[in-house]
């Protein structure tokens, strides 16, 4: 397959060292991510950046690589090259995600019939601390989706109300910013309509509930929107009428942020992380909000437990008569 047949958004500009049967398998590994596993272009474009580096490292050791030098590579290969890359200062989350991708790649290799790098199972990923979400407080969370927060603003008022009706469906219904942008105008959650089928990572539907003033805020953008808005085309569009931008929504909550005086943490995906967490605190269902956020795993959606562990723990401190004693006594 040519280089050309891959997709431009999730093709490296620059070619790995490998002779030519190599790149071609390379070739064929990043149009299987990008299409068959529908995998995002971002985590795409950085597995292809991670194996090239590692095979920078490896023609700097042994020469041009080859499929037979992969079959044949040692632990202690994969070891050296985590250790270059240390020596650099990434971060061992970094570290995780480019094993992962090396991993991906010796997966494909054998399903195709290349071979076997044996060397990728035995090496151990390094120990990375998962980082707990930070949600918003619920006064807070909301101010970030009303369109009066952005009242001195000089914006056109059709924008205004695009900017919160995106923010409504982040932190009403949980949605990352890749999901509410990729909704079409045909599937636009308005007045009467309680739930929505969302494609998450992976190319997998859910369906989530959609809250009265989650759809009065998208049908205010639509009777605001100037822009023409065919059925099949995007419910959320840019000043000219492509489709918008997740960085316009960044700078946006960037602005907010500023005005409310937030934490740099205040992103838009913090709103989604306040979702849950807000979810839980009212005593949501852990399996039901694992099924609303889309989570493959239930222990992603168990970090919202710790964030409302630590929440209860530090109202217990601040208030309970023992422990203000005790650290008066301290």
């Amino acid at each position: 397959m040519s280089a050309a047949s891959v997709p431009d958004d999730t093709h490296h500009a620059l070619l790995p060292p490998g002779d030519t049967k190599l790149r071609a398998v390379i070739e064929d590994w990043l149009c299987a991510l990008a299409r068959e596993r529908r995998m995002a272009a971002n985590t795409v474009e950085a597995y292809a950046r991670d194996l090239r580096q590692f095979l920078v490292h490896l023609a700097g050791r042994r020469g041009t690589p080859t499929l037979a030098m992969l079959n044949g590579l040692s632990v202690r290969d994969l070891r050296a090259f985590m250790a270059s890359r240390r020596a650099e200062e990434i971060s061992g989350r970094s570290l995780m995600r480019m094993l992962a991708g090396l991993r991906s790649f010796g997966r494909h290799l054998e399903r195709e019939g290349h071979g076997t790098v044996s060397a990728l199972s035995a090496v151990r990923s390094p120990k990375v601390p998962r980082r707990l979400p930070r949600p918003l407080p619920v006064t807070a969370a909301v101010a970030l989706t009303e369109v009066d927060t952005r009242a001195g603003e000089e914006r056109e008022p059709w924008i205004l109300a695009r900017d919160a009706a995106v923010l409504a469906l982040l932190y009403g219904a949980g949605l990352r910013i890749s999901e509410a942008l990729g909704l079409k105008r045909i599937d636009a959650p308005e007045p009467g309509v309680d739930q929505l089928t969302v494609l998450g990572k992976g190319g997998k539907e859910r369906m989530v509930p959609i809250l009265p003033v989650v759809a009065e805020a998208v049908a205010a953008y639509l009777a605001a929107c100037p822009i023409p808005l065919p059925p099949e085309g995007p419910l959320f569009v840019g000043a000219r009428g492509g489709p918008l931008s997740p960085r316009i929504i960044q700078y946006t909550v960037a602005r907010l942020r500023g005005a409310l005086g937030l934490p740099d943490t205040a992103t838009p995906h913090a709103l989604r992380h306040s979702f849950a967490t807000h979810l839980l605190a009212r005593q949501g269902e852990l399996r039901a909000i694992q099924e609303l956020l889309g989570h493959a795993s239930l222990s992603t959606t168990q970090l919202y437990t710790q964030i409302d562990a630590a929440r209860l723990m530090s109202a217990y401190q601040a208030a309970h008569p023992r422990a203000r004693l005790r650290a008066g006594a301290a």
